[in-house]
């Protein structure tokens, strides 16, 4: 096997949020329309990875793990990550803010989505507009019960944590955090190899198709963890958040 840096085409996704900011980090996008998301490696269905250069040119990441193995990823990696290889990599531009959203572990996807991985994730902010703010974790007090009945009342925007961010700051989100992205954030995104999202909350907008897009109430009412405690932000400079301590809250955005 000969061995060489893999390149790969591009995989965009163009969810509603989306915008056209990704050029200022490089991205060469097409001639019009939005684009959320650059999934920069992949070996998910919904996004997999295709090599563009090379010998290899034409097959897929999934096609090459299968056919040179651990000599591909690595031979101190498990049996399972050839069998799934765990990581997706991409960039998000957040030109809107994103719903209101958790991941479920990796025992509660297997069981309730097909044998699919849940998500852990971790997010490395590379620009973000001034106060420009996202959410992690719920506000101090917010319990299960209370969080149910804000969704009942359109009040969950008061019961999230927000956390003002800024260009190098890194935020850990494993599963069970509620969070969500805010607008004019770019950031990248290093997450397990799933495409498992329950959306909780969506600012009451309507997708292209005039239609609110569908929620994940049930399910992430059981999969959100309100009991999350200690560090989940971490900036460059050794800046520290914890859950609760609300450094800034965003406004409404119904857009």
């Amino acid at each position: 096997m000969k061995l060489y840096p893999l390149k790969f085409g591009k995989v965009y996704k163009d969810y509603i949020w989306g915008g056209r900011n990704l050029d200022k980090i490089g991205k060469e996008l097409p001639s019009s329309g939005n684009v959320a998301e650059s999934w920069e490696l992949s070996c998910h269905k919904n996004g997999m990875s295709t090599i563009s250069n090379g010998e290899y040119s034409g097959m897929t990441l999934e096609e090459y793990i299968n056919k040179f193995g651990c000599e591909a990823i690595g031979k101190a990696l498990p049996q399972k990550d050839l069998d799934k290889f765990p990581l997706l990599i991409k960039f998000i531009d957040a030109n809107d803010s994103l719903s209101v959203q958790v991941h479920p572990s990796d025992e509660y996807a297997f069981k309730n989505e097909n044998g699919e991985l849940g998500k852990n994730e971790m997010w490395y902010i590379l620009s973000a507009e001034s106060e420009a703010t996202l959410v992690a974790g719920v506000a101090n007090g917010v319990t299960k019960e209370s969080f149910a009945e804000a969704i009942k009342n359109n009040t969950v925007e008061e019961c999230l944590n927000y956390i003002q961010v800024k260009e190098g700051d890194f935020i850990n989100i494993p599963d069970g955090l509620v969070h969500a992205i805010g607008k004019g954030i770019i950031l990248a995104e290093v997450q397990q190899n799933s495409d498992t999202t329950y959306r909780v909350y969506d600012y009451n907008r309507v997708g292209a198709d005039g239609k609110t897009r569908p929620l994940h109430v049930e399910k992430s009412l059981e999969t959100i963890n309100f009991s999350y405690t200690g560090e989940v932000c971490k900036s460059a400079k050794g800046l520290k958040f914890k859950i609760g301590e609300n450094a800034g809250k965003n406004s409404k955005n119904s857009q």
